[in-house]
């Protein structure tokens, strides 16, 4: 088998190599590291490739603490050191930023670090019922795979939800429709936790005795999903109480439902939301416009610092939930929330929106070319708070600002919103030149 010396990692957290021009990408493999690797899928002009062996390893290398690290492709990452993590995907943000927007930060602003363990308060678990396997299979998506990892525990999630996989795996074997129950969503907070079972079809009166006994046992909430996520409901108990998180630094609580987005990483989203409000500078009197503002996490800290905000969202139901948070925190004065499709926003669109002196764009993978394209000169707000999820969608959009809108580039740094997977949470700051 080849051997080559891995030079970098990718976007995904594989490793580089180039072997007689020829880009490789290295699954498992560390920079640095002189590794023999078994290609697995060949394309004219890169291929796609396994480490068999590791000859020389990396200083950062650790031991996976996951006993299904490698099956499970939930988490890619494991293997490197977790500050190391960070570092690689400040580079992955500083490269895209580049290659792709042509763009170079003024500052690199200093890494967000949180728990490394633990911190994945919303998750999605797969469920199959594979006879062939054994049975029930409950667990993340296997890598590469649309199989199920049947996982006993899973050190990304809390504690109480690792330790609740076994029991889960017993409790929908035990179900009449154990084959039309495909996800459970997992939904922890300050106050609750809700696992909603997604279910194709009724449960038999016996079966919802069994998950209303499991709830009791397990200190949770079973909820029903039949359809859509709208028809999420309690099963048992049926008052329980709601999920909310806090953030405390701005005397604020959010309410939500389990199938609401919230960001899964609740210790980061507070530091992510200190930094934001520490770029942004929101003051009173200004008009500030938080884009893609979700339920209110970055609308109402920008209210309580005083500034009037203005939230805009695709979703109705997240809009009317932004505007429920407003009230229970008595900030309905200084926000107003508005429900519309920002990927097909406009000049006339955005000026609908009033003057602004500031704005926080917060969009999905897809990023916010629509809503950059369309300032315009007349309504061109003086600093722009950028949180990506996606480097490529953020430094395509700078790009925008820079070249067309007049913007200058001032910081952009990451926060390590998923340690041990590849994923890359990032903030950019924009100042008009």
């Amino acid at each position: 088998m080849p051997i080559a010396v891995i030079e970098s990692l990718d976007h995904e957290g594989r490793g580089v190599t180039h072997v007689e021009g020829k880009a490789i990408f290295v699954e498992g493999a560390l920079p640095g590291e002189e590794v023999e690797f078994a290609v697995y899928r060949c394309r004219p002009s890169y291929e796609l490739a396994q480490v068999t062996r590791i000859v020389k390893p990396s200083a950062q290398r650790v031991t996976p603490r996951c006993r299904h690290f490698g099956v499970c492709g939930g988490c890619s990452m494991q293997h490197l050191d977790s500050v190391a993590q960070a570092a690689t995907k400040q580079r992955v943000l500083e490269d895209a930023l580049w290659h792709v927007g042509k763009v170079r930060p003024a500052t690199i602003y200093p890494a967000i670090h949180g728990p490394a363990w633990g911190y994945r308060y919303r998750a999605r678990i797969g469920v199959r019922l594979v006879p062939a396997k054994g049975g029930v299979l409950v667990g993340f998506h296997e890598r590469r795979s649309s199989y199920i990892a049947d996982m006993t525990s899973c050190d990304i999630l809390p504690p109480h939800i690792s330790a609740m996989l076994p029991a889960l795996h017993a409790l929908i074997g035990a179900v009449s429709i154990a084959d039309r129950l495909p996800q459970i969503e997992v939904a922890v907070s300050d106050t609750a936790t809700v696992l909603v079972f997604r279910n194709l079809q009724p449960l038999a009166a016996a079966d919802e005795a069994r998950l209303a006994a499991f709830a009791d046992a397990h200190g949770v909430q079973a909820w029903l999903q039949p359809g859509g996520p709208a028809t999420a409901h309690p099963l048992h108990p049926k008052d329980g109480p709601g999920l909310a998180y806090t953030l405390p630094e701005f005397d604020v609580t959010m309410d939500f439902l389990p199938t609401d987005f919230t960001q899964v990483n609740v210790a980061i989203n507070r530091l992510l939301i200190r930094r934001s409000m520490q770029l942004l500078d929101p003051r009173p009197g200004e008009r500030i416009a938080d884009l893609f503002c979700g339920l209110g996490n970055f609308s109402l800290p920008i209210a309580r610092r005083g500034a009037t905000v203005v939230g805009v969202e695709g979703s109705a139901t997240l809009v009317a939930r932004a505007a429920g948070n407003a009230l229970r925190n008595g900030l309905e004065t200084r926000s107003e929330f508005h429900a519309a499709n920002l990927f097909e926003a406009t000049e006339d669109s955005l000026a609908a929106l009033g003057a602004l002196d500031k704005v926080l764009i917060d969009p999905p993978r897809e990023g916010a070319i629509a809503v950059v394209k369309a300032l315009s000169a007349a309504q061109s707000p003086a600093r722009i708070v950028y949180v990506s999820c996606n480097p490529a969608t953020l430094a395509r959009d700078a790009a925008v600002l820079v070249r067309e809108k007049g913007y200058v580039l001032r910081g952009a740094g990451i926060a390590n919103m998923f340690p041990q997977t590849s994923h890359v949470e990032s903030i950019a700051l924009f100042e008009r030149a």
